[in-house]
């Protein structure tokens, strides 16, 4: 049975900016499968241009109290039968963009090189819909690929109001570009409802966001929310159609690649049937290990597995005679 679809709209009382928190009361309550269109704004007040910005984005910026972090979040939406101890799954369904400008940032003292780039610079970068590209200001045009910088659920109670820039167990800031439309995000849920949240539109971003900001813009973005009471949520993990995505978080870069690497092994276990010897050596040889983003308090590491590999080790094995009498 198809679920309900349901429209939260960016407006003050939708909007929380710069945090997460518990306490903050949902937006929405919706069924597991039901379908959510959230529209997401990006920048502050320094961000934005003279002209091109949508009506409610002034409006949000004027009525909310910005809390430590950047990040304009539309939601919470809350999953009626979700607990602690359960899973989210996030089914991204599409990204689209709202507007015809980005922006860019390099803040001083900041960025994957603080000391080399000591004066911050703002771009308005123009977006070009209809061709999918970004006219950059020295002549190229930069393929589009949008995706939600911020997707997360509400913290533990405990945690009290915690800034939406540093990404933690909840999600979050992941800044992850695999995460776009066709994509699958599966988040811990931490209080009643699981309260999921996103924004912090990106236009386009490489691996890493080196200098602090990808191409910031804002965006709509349609996702299936379903409760998952048949997995654990010991981990952050995701998939797209062709990969499996272990994702990992901290403040040192190599613990960071170890805690996706032991994501990995575990999904592989878990999916592909191997032992632990197996999968760890599967992972030397077949997975990749990506910098997701370095510059957000905690870094990024996310894991990448092609699908494909189990697949065939799937057919091979359904395939296989059995072994029961033999002598």
């Amino acid at each position: 049975m198809r679920g309900r679809h349901h429209h939260v709209r960016s407006i003050p009382e939708t909007v929380h900016w710069g945090f997460f928190d518990a306490a903050i009361a949902p937006a929405l309550w919706i069924e597991s499968g039901d379908t959510v269109t959230l529209d997401c704004l990006s920048g502050e007040p320094d961000d934005l241009p003279a002209e091109g910005v949508l009506p409610e984005h002034r409006a949000v910026l004027a009525a909310c109290t910005k809390g430590p972090g950047p990040h304009l979040l539309t939601g919470p939406v809350a999953v009626r039968g979700a607990e602690p101890g359960h899973v989210l799954q996030v089914d991204i369904l599409d990204v689209r963009l709202r507007q015809d400008w980005g922006f860019n940032k390099i803040i001083a003292l900041r960025g994957t090189l603080p000391d080399q780039f000591p004066r911050s610079r703002h771009l308005h970068i123009p977006l070009d819909r209809a061709r999918n590209v970004a006219r950059l200001p020295w002549g190229m045009e930069l393929p589009l690929r949008p995706f939600c910088g911020v997707m997360g659920v509400a913290p533990p109670p405990g945690w009290g109001r915690i800034s939406s820039l540093i990404p933690r167990a909840h999600g979050g800031n992941m800044d992850n570009k695999e995460l776009g439309p066709g994509a699958t995000l599966y988040l811990p849920v931490f209080i009643p409802g699981g309260c999921f949240s996103a924004g912090d539109g990106h236009a386009a971003q490489g691996d890493g966001e080196v200098c602090q900001t990808a191409l910031e813009t804002a965006v709509t973005a349609r996702f299936r929310l379903t409760l998952r009471t048949d997995l654990t949520a010991d981990a952050l993990w995701g998939e797209t159609p062709d990969a499996l995505i272990a994702i990992a978080l901290h403040e040192d870069l190599d613990d960071a690649a170890a805690i996706a690497t032991r994501g990995m092994i575990q999904l592989l276990q878990e999916r592909g049937g191997l032992d632990d010897e197996d999968a760890y050596t599967l992972c030397s040889l077949a997975m990749d290990l990506r910098i997701t983003q370095c510059v957000d308090g905690n870094k990024g590491v996310h894991a990448m597995f092609p699908k494909a590999l189990l697949r065939r080790r799937a057919r091979r094995h359904a395939a296989a005679p059995s072994r029961r009498g033999a002598k």
